[in-house]
């Protein structure tokens, strides 16, 4: 199995490796485990603030203080949780340290019921407090904050490409010399920023299915199409997300400004290819659900995407051997 690790994401790079195929479509297998070298990476959007959706700003944590094996007697974290999450969503885990339930808290490391508990960079540590210790390190902000759930929490990310073309000709990059691919793009409106139509993977969800799921409802606004449509977008899908159509490029642990020391997002990014830009590339694009703004975009070196998904651009465009 190849793997790679860059600074600010631990990450497993995907080519061919039937053990992750597997567990990203069912979600992480408890025996994945990250090597050393990956848990010595630094996240950085991580400890950014304000903390997103509000003015909160997080303990300063210098990069030579992020790494838990650091001893740092004099951090204070945070304690951060978002009114929406507090109010208690179905999506989201009970505040499990409140009125004794710490006994009978979540299974951290496994299967918990229909939640997967389980992350892709391996077994996780509790701290005293028997809350998860985000495997990266410090981020200066403790409780979830934005998320859910705590410890990981998964998402995938369906990345949707066509070659750019002048009718039937692929359009070739003038200084490298490659055919320049096209992704589907989404603005997203929390932040403004322009992102991978992906979200979260519900309980008891195939990936397989999230990425479905969202690529409908935030590129084809799914969520408001007529019956007729409806029939004729799952037909479509079955043939466009299918395992044979898969190209899986990542899946681990992503520097997102939503984590906490307690809670982090992990997702599983898969590659869809239109080679022939006759199927989704067809597609009439609609914004929905959680996103702004929708539309065809070329991938390059200059993106300027939301969390790191500018470093599974880069992977793909590797893949297909295309501009980067």
């Amino acid at each position: 199995m190849s793997m790679l690790c860059t600074a600010i994401v631990c990450c497993i790079w995907i080519r061919h490796s039937a053990c992750l195929a597997r567990s990203s479509w069912y979600l992480p297998a408890p025996d994945t485990v990250c090597p050393a070298t990956c848990r010595s990476m630094i996240h950085v959007k991580a400890r950014s603030s304000p903390y997103p959706g509000s003015q909160v700003q997080r303990f300063p944590v210098a990069d030579g203080q992020v790494s838990w094996s650091v001893a740092w007697p004099e951090y204070q974290p945070v304690d951060y949780t978002a009114a929406s999450v507090r109010a208690g969503p179905e999506w989201a885990d009970p505040d499990f340290r409140k009125e004794g339930r710490a006994e009978h808290g979540p299974r951290f490391n496994a299967l918990d019921g229909r939640i997967d508990r389980r992350s892709f960079l391996g077994l996780y540590e509790l701290d005293e407090d028997k809350l998860p210790r985000n495997p990266m390190g410090r981020t200066g902000i403790t409780s979830r904050g934005l998320l859910g759930k705590w410890g990981p929490n998964h998402a995938a990310d369906p990345i949707i490409t066509r070659w750019k073309r002048e009718g039937d000709e692929k359009v070739i990059h003038e200084l490298s010399g490659k055919p320049i691919l096209q992704f589907v793009a989404i603005k997203r409106k929390d932040c403004g920023e322009w992102a991978i139509p992906g979200g979260m993977v519900d309980d008891g969800e195939l990936v397989s299915t999230t990425l479905m799921r969202e690529f409908g409802e935030e590129a084809l606004d799914s969520l408001t199409a007529s019956g007729p449509e409806k029939d004729r977008l799952r037909v479509l899908f079955k043939t466009i997300f299918s395992k044979e159509m898969a190209r899986e490029v990542f899946a681990g642990y992503v520097d997102d400004p939503r984590n906490t020391d307690s809670a982090w997002m992990e997702t599983v990014a898969a590659n869809f290819h239109d080679d022939a830009g006759d199927s989704v590339g067809q597609l009439d694009l609609h914004a929905g659900d959680d996103a702004k703004h929708v539309q065809w975009s070329d991938i390059g070196q200059d993106l300027q995407l939301y969390a790191t998904h500018s470093n599974f651009m880069k992977s793909v465009a590797e893949l297909w051997d295309a501009h980067w």
